[in-house]
């Protein structure tokens, strides 16, 4: 799939950054066709290492003159609405004939990446007919009241402008003991490695191995038709082993001399566990598997150890886990010498964290207004000459 991608705020420009270093050294060529990343913290752009300067937008100078917006959702909403014309102008040069999805990509506790990526959303949708997902990054529980209330508030809105929400769960996996900056770093390398297959897969170059049940972009978009919010489970094997025949093309999967021959048991056992690791193991944001809508499973990896039998087998598996008879499947080869599954579960209704963050929101909405009563209160006891004074 050929994608447009925008990063919002601090967090979607990192990961925006990190694909494109990924995809610029993928084999079977990029799957990116533009890049767009806005902020309104001019700190942070020039961070970037990988996005073209002409490539980073800074919005909001005059209001708060490239420092950022302090948390404050609301007042990035407000900025980016007064300056869709600025975000237009630097989507004017995007190729869209080569583009099949846009994906807005930003933290969803963030002050920009939650109030900008719901305008964003918008404006594309009523502007393109390509779809637009949302890639959202789930704020943990120790990183303050403020960010679980603004997750909360940037979901309802950006649910409503996307046709669908991918989540990333930093509470799930955040790794204990290990520093801010390295936990974040870790946990987006992992989110980009489930990524990465997902929309790669179907995008085979001219001589290269083809697959035999191919995923092609038709498939994703019927998988995320629907709205609503998704997760992804990934599993690997890396003990596989391949021989580099340098065969390619369509006569590839006709094994050489010298390639070893692989027990179509063994192929198929490895695939139908690795999907069940998958779904059963740890998601972007944990959900119910059984309220899964729609799904698709991507299987990833050398030639000779993809299976058929193997693929269908745990495609069956996952509609009977499910309950969806919307279960889509199919394999990507590569050369790397790992067998990894990336499954897709799209739809999913049932999602604790989600029913977390709505009751933390709702605290912090009342701690704040406690602070503000007992701000107002102070204010109202003061004398005429101690208002002066402070004035």
């Amino acid at each position: 799939m050929k994608l447009a991608l925008l990063g919002v705020g601090q967090a979607g420009g990192k990961i925006v950054d990190r694909f494109l270093a990924r995809d610029a050294s993928a084999e079977g060529g990029g799957i990116i066709e533009d890049v767009l990343v806005i902020n309104t913290a001019k700190t942070d752009l020039n961070g970037l290492r990988n996005v073209p300067d002409d490539r980073r937008l800074l919005i909001g100078e005059t209001e708060v003159g490239g420092h950022g917006v302090g948390g404050d959702n609301e007042l990035a909403a407000k900025i980016a609405e007064g300056e869709l014309e600025e975000i237009q102008s630097a989507l004017t040069p995007f190729a869209v004939h080569r583009i099949e999805a846009f994906l807005v990509v930003g933290a969803l506790g963030g002050g920009t990446g939650s109030g900008v990526a719901p305008v964003l959303a918008r404006h594309l949708q009523e502007l393109y007919a390509e779809p637009v997902y949302g890639l959202g990054i789930l704020p943990g529980s120790d990183e303050g009241g403020i960010y679980s209330l603004n997750a909360a508030r940037s979901l309802q809105t950006l649910v409503d402008h996307v046709d669908n929400l991918l989540l990333f769960d930093n509470e799930a996996w955040r790794t204990t003991g290990e520093s801010v900056d390295a936990s974040f770093y870790d946990m987006n390398a992992e989110l980009l490695k489930q990524l990465d297959p997902l929309f790669r897969a179907g995008e085979i170059e001219e001589g290269e191995q083809i697959a035999e049940s191919v995923v092609d972009t038709s498939e994703i978009i019927n998988t995320l038709s629907g709205g609503g919010v998704s997760t992804i489970g990934y599993a690997e094997d890396t003990s596989v082993e391949t021989v580099e025949s340098g065969s390619k093309g369509l006569l590839a999967r006709f094994k050489s001399n010298d390639e070893p021959e692989i027990d179509s048991a063994t192929a198929t056992n490895r695939i139908t566990s690795l999907i069940r690791q998958a779904t059963r193991g740890r998601l972007t944001v944990p959900a119910e598997v059984a309220s899964t809508e729609r799904g698709l499973v991507v299987v990833a990896g050398p030639p000779s150890h993809l299976n058929r039998k193997g693929i269908e087998q745990g495609r069956r598996w996952l509609e009977a886990e499910s309950g969806s008879m919307h279960i889509r499947g199919g394999d990507y080869p590569w050369s790397r010498d790992v067998v990894a599954v990336t499954v897709l579960l799209g739809g999913v209704t049932d999602v604790p964290r989600l029913d977390q963050l709505k009751a933390q929101a709702v605290e912090a909405r009342r701690n704040l207004e406690d602070i503000r009563e007992r701000h107002d209160e102070s204010i109202d006891s003061l004398s005429t000459e101690e208002l002066d004074s402070l004035l």
